[in-house]
């Protein structure tokens, strides 16, 4: 669809002229996609106010935008969801197997973003509302900040999708332990693989993903619907248990306490954690004090440092730990930091994770 009219050469050959020109440059160059004009207008003009970020280009659709990208080779593409001739989820799912840019959807609140994640979308932002002057600064704020973590992202392309793990096969597993997995970018995708492989009774677990508010109960409800475990966001005193995952609340902290013998959950308001509420650290650091040597530790794709240190202090006390590869994360940061401070027992690509799990587990 992007180059129909082009021989392979062709399109071979732009990728690798927009790989030189991102080494070079650091001016990070923005298409915005929206079929709005207003929309368009106060998009560029808020992420072209901060240093380092040019839009070269806006377009009104899809088929606007292919051209765009073809004549100005962006490193970062926003996309609107709802668009004229082509909505953005099917945009980018034909976009990225013939030019694999980073892409961050313009959502209102649905549960679209994940399909939008699913097509090869790295993140999303939720549309302002366009009376408030706190929302729309707060949406350029957000903006600007997924843009520059975009711009190092890795565009990672399956051949096929992971399959769900057998109902038939009968794993005994000890109820005592309990799986903790922290996320930032990328995560969403990189959460529904690992738990689709993973079997009914499987020991309890608990996620956080770094997320905005409903947001994380949408993608919950949607893990709940294509997984063969019970998912749901988690609320102040859920117990983790056996076939059971709970994920953090998009703007509440998430650890665990034991009460006779049962994890329990505890959700509350609190300032940021190494820029981030719900953190990964506030999680783990929980779950090494509480479930040590019975806990399975993991780190998957994300920006920054969050969590690295709990996993290590979940290793410290016991815990396996896994950290996702650099060749499957969409972001090598959260991972990485973790590898090289010694918090990763096993380092293993995103399609090993379940079994690698399965296997701590026995």
């Amino acid at each position: 669809m992007l180059c129909h009219q082009s021989t392979g050469r062709y399109e071979v050959g732009i990728k690798a002229k927009r790989g030189d020109y991102m080494r070079i440059k650091r001016t990070i160059r923005v298409l915005v996609v929206d079929d709005s004009v207003v929309f368009r207008e106060l998009l560029s003009r808020g992420i072209s106010s901060e240093p380092g970020i040019e839009v070269v280009a806006t377009a009104k659709d899809p088929f606007d935008a292919r051209d765009k990208i073809l004549q100005f080779e962006p490193d970062v593409m926003t996309c609107d969801v709802e668009m004229p001739k082509m909505n953005g989820i099917e945009f980018i799912r034909r976009l990225i197997p013939q030019y694999p840019i980073p892409v961050i959807v313009v959502s209102s609140v649905s549960s679209a973003v994940f399909e939008a994640m699913d097509a090869g979308a790295v993140d999303f932002v939720v549309k302002p509302y366009m009376g408030e002057k706190k929302s729309l600064e707060r949406f350029i704020y957000d903006m600007i900040e997924k843009i520059k973590i975009a711009s190092t992202a890795k565009i990672v392309q399956n051949a096929a999708k992971s399959s769900v793990y057998s109902n038939s096969v009968n794993e005994s597993f000890d109820a005592s332990k309990i799986i903790a997995i922290g996320a930032s970018t990328g995560g969403t995708e990189a959460i529904s693989k690992i738990l689709k492989n993973m079997p009914a009774k499987i020991p309890g677990m608990v996620i956080v993903q770094h997320i905005p508010p409903v947001f994380s109960r949408l993608f919950a409800e949607r893990l709940n619907t294509s997984t063969n475990l019970n998912v749901k966001e988690a609320q102040n005193g859920d117990y983790v248990e056996q076939g059971k995952v709970l994920i953090a609340p998009g703007d509440k902290h998430m650890r665990i306490r034991k009460i006779s013998g049962r994890y329990r959950v505890e959700c509350f308001k609190g300032d940021k954690v190494n820029g981030h509420c719900p953190s990964v650290d506030v999680l783990f650091e929980s779950v090494a004090k509480v479930a040590g040597k019975d806990a399975v530790g993991v780190i998957l794709t994300g920006m920054g440092y969050d969590g690295a240190k709990g996993l290590l202090a979940m290793k410290r006390n016991g815990a396996q730990t896994i950290g996702q590869d650099e060749n499957s994360s969409v972001v090598y940061g959260m991972p990485k930091v973790a590898y090289n401070i010694g918090a990763v027992s096993k380092q293993v690509s995103l399609d090993k994770i379940a079994a690698s799990i399965l296997e701590m587990l026995k």
